[in-house]
């Protein structure tokens, strides 16, 4: 049988996308196709390349493709693709491809926590990442991050000052905790905390980016309003405890960004804090918040759960040591936050596929 672009393609749609359900070429997994003589060469677009089912998608590939032409050379190049949401009048750095809002209803429920070993995950799954600490009232990302006291360098860029972003374990990060300290009280009317936010974005230099994770206040407000006024936001993860007083409040951040107004997808719910685990009794559950809140409040937005985060001690001591929970090799935790990310990769592809380009939206200020 002629070996050609049509059958090589036939074969591999019937190997299935593990993402969306759709084969690869439905699901546009496959790019650059070409073929010299036998040998056939094609790029595998993956939300990473640590990808975890990269390697069981290579051999199915090849399988499909020898089974039709048992001669054929095949070589599968992976690479990835974290699609750009185009929108219109967006005002962002043209670098960073995707904006995430990390939220949540009221304070204490783990949401910087949840931030900042979000996005240091995206980066140990190969994406390019960076982060802001928007919580203007409580900046404890510098701390986290073993950050603290320092100050990110203003240089002139093209006769304009600019500001260069500090960096964590390799991933520029900018909070307002490097230019005051975080115990010193923040008081700042509305139009002081919206030129913040979007100094952040309009004069920070930030390298090309596929994520760029913001860590917002809790609750709704001028800072929320602010981002959505500046940047075209790809996605919202909302943060919640099982407790059904954290879920009512998450689902009132939840609708003010699917208010028509602001139109910000929802990626998904992340559960904090959803059961205690006992370093010494690893395999115990203790759901000392009560259970249920994560798959509540996915339920009322219809979007998935990202995860479940335990608490452990670990956690805690990560996070006031400025080694995150997601940079131990092998704990319970870095598992749960990788698997967090993956998943939030998956969602963030998914929305950029099947929805329009978020819009940067003008909010009355009546």
């Amino acid at each position: 049988m002629y070996m050609n672009k049509e059958l090589i393609l036939k074969a591999l749609e019937t190997v299935t996308d593990p993402i969306s359900g759709m084969n690869l070429v439905e699901a546009q997994r496959i790019d650059k196709l070409s073929i010299d003589g036998n040998n056939v060469n094609f790029n595998l677009v993956l939300p990473s390349l640590n990808h975890p089912q990269k390697d069981n998608l290579i051999f199915a590939c090849i399988g499909a493709i020898q089974d039709q032409f048992a001669d054929a050379e095949v070589n599968v190049h992976v690479t990835t693709k974290a699609e750009q949401a185009k929108a219109q009048n967006n005002d962002a750095p043209r670098p960073v491809k995707n904006i995430i809002a990390v939220a949540s209803g009221k304070g204490g429920v783990g949401k910087s926590t949840i931030s900042t070993n979000l996005a240091l995950a995206l980066h140990k799954l190969g994406a390019k990442v960076g982060l802001i600490d928007a919580d203007l009232y409580g900046p404890s990302i510098p701390t986290m991050l073993g950050l603290k006291g320092q100050r990110p360098q203003v240089r002139e860029v093209d006769g304009k000052p600019k500001i260069f972003p500090l960096e964590a374990y390799g991933m520029p990060v900018m909070s307002i905790g490097f230019i005051i300290e975080p115990e010193q009280a923040v008081v700042l009317r509305g139009p002081r905390l919206a030129g913040i936010i979007q100094q952040f974005f309009n004069d920070v230099v930030w390298e090309p980016l596929d994520y760029l994770i913001v860590d917002l206040p809790p609750g709704t407000g001028d800072i929320q309003l602010t981002l959505v006024q500046t940047v075209a936001v790809t996605g919202a993860v909302m943060v919640t405890t099982p407790q059904e007083v954290a879920v009512a409040d998450a689902l009132k951040a939840m609708n003010m960004f699917l208010l028509p107004a602001i139109d910000v997808p929802i990626l998904g719910v992340v559960e904090n804090m959803a059961w205690f685990t006992p370093d010494d009794l690893p395999d115990r559950k203790y759901k000392i918040f009560g259970e249920g809140g994560g798959e509540k409040l996915a339920q009322l937005g219809k979007v998935p759960v990202l995860g479940q985060i335990p608490m452990v001690m670990g956690i805690r001591e990560a996070g006031d040591s400025g080694k995150p929970a997601v940079l131990q090799e092998g704990s319970i935790m870095a598992e749960a936050f990788l698997d967090l990310a993956r998943k939030t990769m998956e969602q963030v592809e998914q929305r950029n596929k099947n929805l329009d380009p978020t819009k940067v939206v003008q909010v009355s200020q009546n």
